[in-house]
């Protein structure tokens, strides 16, 4: 998120230990097979290191029951659907016990499953489905705050002297006639104080709620319905670790980690520089210097890796980090010490500003770093996810779409990385905003409208087939509407055709899958001075031949000839693999004319 139970006490959990015990065994069991046949495969690192990894929205994905509302037996159902696509671990976005003010991402139990998409019975026959088909899950895991209907705050809020009011953080304020203060502190005033600050939530207005029961203000990053937990106190720490190992008990494979950056403020509440101009929300524009990236984030990350490594079973830690620079994302992986996060996502390569566009300079700028300043790191990139307008949208021009999905496809399955895929991006879903304020369920598009619409058109439904709600629900109506083009844009139409967005990410991970070259072979960039062609080289592993891919960033032909000498690779003939270019298919040369926003990739013989 970007736009963005209860602690047990100690009696507790010794009452459920022969459950826990169970659970564990099982969890071995599981971690003890299935690398086994990761390794078997592939024999080049953990398996997460090569991994598929597909987010699914449990609210969009598959409606088992009629509501309206995907759940936790409908991803089951998909399955079949998951392991033909080769995904070899689900990220299932928050399915804990939720008010639903942000859709999961407020928190009142962490040890538990909202009703809405089933119960933790529910979530033990996904898993155990799942594991039948090398599927691994990945949860979600929201460290920086909970709901405020979480028992914490409720009792946090009630009463200084409460034993969990240190759970969160807070402040008196500061008199509202102190010097300095702001016309945008002002509308906050209660009972003569203001906030201590000018921080903004990222949800609109002050990150600064007051509650008249203690006299205080309390610090919420993102919607007031999401208070901030204070991570400076050690028990916080302690709780949230334990949220962590129940579900590690019971045997998921990792997390991702929403939002890490941002769980620490600064203790001396400074200022934010003034950036100019209003925001969506019509507030002062200013920097998060404060409130975003503090160092002390990657003590607690380091002690975290060190939690999930007592584990069986290569656990794996995944966060989301937005960040300025490679630089920025080296730390998040403990640098040479590659003690954080083992995959940090990486939104350089795919994300270039609000205005992306196919640029062969950018991308290779951003490749290369990632290849070169990460100290060997494995790369996760991500071109799509709930939070943002899709790839599709962001990068077609409404003409070559379908040529341009298929360079991104390319260069997220062929470069040394870690894959991420969010739902329908293999099918080409596309972005349907709403066009009216009443219909937007969002709460960043509530406050936002109109400059802000939200993130509701990334997050429509799954599209099946061509049926009334793309076969997602059988209800009348469904959370978000169901986009027009699903009668054509559906898994059913593509998987029959052969030449569909959905075969071309098929063939891709199949190819990435048996070839351990495109797996862990070193990322050579040749003819880098090309504006119009991004070029590189997979140099061979194992004996497997080099592999070399070419892309046509424009929409005009070009003819390149390439040169391996940089690569260092022997060969003067080519098999081509794959491409979308028919007078392609049976080309043998390096010297090559590409059609528009042609791919090829071909094998260095």
């Amino acid at each position: 998120m970007t736009t963005n139970r209860h602690h047990r006490t100690l009696s507790a959990r010794w009452m459920r230990l022969p459950q826990t015990l169970a659970i564990l065994a099982a969890s071995i069991l599981w971690s003890a097979a299935t690398p086994a046949v990761s390794q078997a495969q592939h024999n080049d690192g953990p398996w997460w290191k090569h991994a598929v990894l597909y987010e699914i929205y449990p609210r969009s994905y598959q409606d088992s029951n009629g509501d309206g509302l995907g759940d936790l037996n409908g991803i089951t159902q998909r399955l079949d659907y998951l392991q033909n696509l080769g995904v070899d671990a689900i990220w299932i976005a928050p399915m804990y016990p939720s008010p639903q003010v942000d859709f999961g991402y407020d928190i009142s139990d962490y040890e538990n499953i909202d009703p809405n998409y089933g119960t933790l019975a529910d979530f033990d026959h996904l898993q155990t489905e799942a594991k039948k088909r090398n599927i691994r899950i990945v949860l979600d895991m929201v460290l920086n705050h909970t709901s405020d209907k979480h028992q914490w705050f409720i009792d946090a809020a009630s009463s200084r002297t409460n034993p969990k009011h240190n759970y969160y953080v807070w402040n008196e304020g500061i008199p509202a006639n102190s010097a300095g203060v702001t016309e945008f502190q002002k509308r906050y005033e209660h009972d003569g104080h203001v906030p201590p600050n000018n921080w903004t939530s990222t949800f609109g207005g002050s990150a600064w709620e007051w509650v008249p029961a203690v006299h205080q203000y309390y610090y919420h990053f993102f919607y007031k319905a999401q208070p901030d937990l204070n991570w400076r106190n050690p028990v916080v720490e302690k709780a949230m670790f334990d949220q962590m190992r129940f579900w590690l008990d019971r045997g998921v494979a990792g997390f991702r980690l929403d939002a890490i950056p941002t769980l620490f403020e600064d203790p001396q509440l400074r200022e934010e520089k003034a950036l100019g101009g209003t925001n969506a929300q019509g507030d002062p524009n200013y920097s998060d210097a404060y409130q975003s990236n503090l160092p002390e984030v990657h003590d607690v990350i380091r002690r975290m890796r060190a939690m999930i490594n007592s584990y069986p079973g290569e656990r794996v830690l995944i966060g989301e980090t937005y960040l300025p620079n490679t630089a920025a994302l080296n730390l998040w992986y403990g640098g040479e010490k590659h003690d954080e996060l083992q995959l940090p996502m990486d939104f350089l390569v795919g994300f270039h500003g609000d205005h992306d566009k196919l640029d062969a300079a950018k991308f290779r700028t951003s490749l290369n770093e990632a290849e070169t300043q990460i100290h060997g790191s494995q790369p996760l990139f991500v071109f799509d996810n709930h939070d943002n307008v899709r790839s599709w949208d962001r990068y077609g021009d409404g003409e070559h779409n379908q040529q341009i999905a298929r360079i991104l496809a390319a260069i997220l399955l062929t470069t040394r990385s870690t894959a991420l895929l969010w739902e329908g991006q293999e099918l080409g879903m596309v972005t349907t905003t709403p066009t009216r304020k009443e219909d937007v369920k969002d709460p960043i598009g509530v406050t936002g409208w109109p400059k802000e619409k939200g993130r509701d058109g990334e997050r429509t439904p799954m599209q099946w087939d061509d049926s009334k709600n793309a076969g997602f629900s059988d209800a009348a109506a469904t959370w978000l509407p169901v986009p027009p083009n699903h009668t054509t844009v559906n898994v059913k139409t593509e998987e029959s055709d052969p030449d569909s967005l959905l075969n071309w990410y098929k063939q891709l991970i199949a190819m990435r899958r048996s070839d351990p070259t495109l797996r862990d072979g070193k990322q050579i960039m040749i003819d880098e001075s090309n504006p119009s062609v991004l070029s590189y080289v997979r140099e061979g592993v194992a004996g497997h031949p080099s592999v070399i891919v070419a892309l046509n960033f424009t929409a005009q032909p070009q003819t390149i000839s390439l040169d391996l000498s940089k690569a260092k690779v022997s060969g003067k003939t080519v098999s081509t693999l794959l491409t979308n270019a028919p007078d392609l298919k049976k080309s043998t040369s390096l010297n090559i004319t590409l059609p528009p926003y042609a791919s090829w990739i071909g094998s260095i013989k």
